[in-house]
């Protein structure tokens, strides 16, 4: 187990990810005193994974994918939704930051092949396009 990310989306609840020997994705939950099973989720990770809950039992997870881009999954209550590609030209290695302020905006963060900072977030509709931030 490395990489490890967390979140809460509630009371007593905690979501820990993390990439293992083969850089698969893992995720377990911590609800009612207890951790429960380990599941695989996939994909094949460059970067640690970041998470963020955008609302209860709604959470985002994000990494680098050894394409350069950046690649999500997201559990909307029920299930767990298919990798899809946020592209970019990012680094392979550093660790994506994830942030959420509402059900309708997610912001993501990660490294480019430059070393800035690129920005891109859900605005409740569609993914902005990446912006570079000013370092």
């Amino acid at each position: 187990m490395r990489d490890v990310a967390a979140v809460s989306w509630g009371e007593g609840r905690i979501d820990q990810f993390w990439r293992d020997d083969a850089d698969a994705l893992w995720h377990r939950s911590y609800q009612g005193g207890s951790w429960g099973p380990a599941e695989g989720l996939g994909g094949t990770l460059a970067s640690g994974p970041a998470v963020t809950a955008w609302a209860p039992d709604r959470m985002e997870v994000f990494a680098v994918f050894p394409d350069g881009t950046l690649w999500d999954r997201y559990w909307d209550g029920a299930s767990w939704h298919p990798w899809e590609s946020l592209g970019g030209e990012l680094a392979l290695g550093p660790t994506p930051a994830a942030s959420s302020w509402s059900a309708d905006r997610l912001d993501v963060f990660a490294t480019g092949l430059d070393d800035a900072t690129w920005h891109r977030w859900w605005d409740g509709t569609r993914w902005v396009e990446w912006e570079r931030l000013p370092g």
